[in-house]
């Protein structure tokens, strides 16, 4: 009987792409790479969104799953898939990830409910609250109690799936980060986000901002540096390359 071959690669699932004024700073794959200490060759991403396949299960250390432009309400094609590819791999026992669409995405595909959330748009540099839960967790529970971070959504997660805890909450937004079974994390702010890329949110939205009677400029004034945020995903390729050695 073959040996099956060690887990070697975090695979990174492309939902979409930056907004355009920010595409010059490169894609959201490489954005997670800096934030997450990974090298492009361990590595690989799919971008979902434009049709590329995704492979098999097999060899993956780990899966970071992107944010995106889409709503998963709308339950696109490639996002259904994908959501399907999700859930087999959970179940599987991979580490997973899920940033902003991308948290979004997991709970939905294990069953969870995602829509518009009726207070509308979390935008800026939030203040982010562990929940008492989050005290055993392993990428969280080392974190301070508060910490800064970078978010930009209109949909959130409106119920968890069966299996599944809430780790985090702000004033606006009730889930920030979820743990479904021991594996598989979804956060709803941005850990790969700099106070730049934040920045730059806010000013691509600033008529959506407008229309929404949010102040384009009080959020440009409240941006600052969010580190403790890309802690978690840092922690999250730690934790899923400790188990890979296992």
């Amino acid at each position: 009987m073959s040996t099956p071959s060690p887990a070697s690669k975090f695979l990174i699932i492309e939902t979409g792409l930056p907004i355009e004024p920010m595409r010059r700073h490169g894609d959201f794959a490489h954005w997670i790479r800096v934030a997450g200490g990974l090298h492009r060759d361990e590595s690989p991403s799919v971008n979902v969104e434009a049709g590329a396949a995704l492979p098999s299960h097999e060899g993956l250390l780990g899966v970071i799953v992107s944010g995106s432009g889409a709503m998963v309400s709308d339950r696109l094609e490639w996002s259904e898939r994908t959501a399907a590819w999700l859930a087999d791999a959970a179940r599987a026992g991979i580490p997973l990830f899920g940033i902003c669409y991308g948290h979004q995405l997991l709970a939905h595909a294990l069953g969870g409910e995602v829509g518009d959330h009726p207070g509308g748009r979390e935008m800026g540099t939030v203040e982010v609250v562990l929940d008492p839960l989050a005290a055993d967790d392993p990428l969280l529970g080392p974190m301070p109690a508060r910490f800064d971070a970078q978010l930009t959504h209109v949909q959130s997660v409106l119920r968890l799936p069966d299996g599944a805890v809430a780790l985090a909450h702000s004033d606006h937004e009730p889930l920030q980060a979820f743990r479904w079974g021991d594996q598989a994390w979804g956060v709803q702010f941005h850990p790969e986000f700099s106070a730049t890329h934040m920045r730059g949110y806010i000013r691509a939205r600033r008529t959506a901002l407008l229309r929404e009677d949010l102040d384009a400029d009080a959020l440009l004034r409240g941006v600052g540096a969010a580190p403790q945020g890309r802690r978690v995903l840092r922690r999250f390729v730690h934790h899923a390359r400790g188990l890979g050695r296992g």
